[in-house]
């Protein structure tokens, strides 16, 4: 198997933790795609993903994936005997899914819109909007000041142990560092938990 993608950005980052965590990671090739130079952009990553994004995963049999969770849940349908990342029961899977689409569209989504109009970094492919782009860093210092609240009594963001939640959370928080938010003095809460996360070998995969 395969995996491109793009080691500093947030996305693959989130698939590299879930493996590791999985131990996983040597299960899979790593080829990396370089979007400032437009490699994903060619017409050969194009045939892999049309939405010319990274991660993908290409398959032995040339069956390819793109989107980050679409990849993390074909890990753990495939590997039972792995970890799970994604909940046990019906009610932990509900769980999982519920902070999944919270964090994506509340707080991954808004960062990504951050970066992509404030810091030029697209520029070339796309027409940036900074008044959008400031709105929606307004947004994640919300979404953070809510978690920070959420993990007042809790180790771990939902079902009592780490889940993809806690890896979306992790990798979001450490990629708004790139358009200057950070954790703020009064979010303790936060601080701890991301401190612990940090600490994970899977944070250094």
């Amino acid at each position: 198997m395969k995996i491109f993608e793009t080691r500093t950005a947030p996305n693959p980052r989130r698939v590299r933790m879930f493996l590791a965590e999985k131990g996983l990671l040597d299960k899979a090739e790593f080829i990396e795609i370089d979007l400032a130079r437009g490699e994903n952009l060619t017409p050969e990553f194009v045939a892999r993903n049309p939405m010319k994004k990274v991660p993908v995963l290409e398959l032995d049999d040339g069956t390819c994936l793109s989107e980050t969770m679409a990849i993390c849940r074909y890990f753990e349908e495939a590997c039972p005997d792995s970890p799970t990342l994604l909940g046990d029961t019906a009610l932990e899977k509900a769980r999982v899914e519920q902070w999944l689409r919270w964090i994506e569209f509340h707080f991954f989504m808004p960062t990504g819109m951050c970066f992509q109009h404030t810091s030029g970094y697209f520029k070339d492919r796309m027409t940036p909007n900074p008044a959008w782009g400031e709105e929606c860093g307004r947004q994640v210092a919300v979404f953070m000041d809510f978690l920070n609240q959420h993990l007042e009594d809790r180790e771990f963001i939902c079902c009592g142990r780490l889940t993809a939640a806690d890896i979306n959370a992790f990798t979001t928080v450490a990629f708004a560092r790139v358009v200057d938010i950070r954790i703020q003095p009064g979010q303790a809460h936060l601080q701890a938990w991301y401190d612990r996360m940090r600490e994970r070998p899977s944070a250094q995969a």
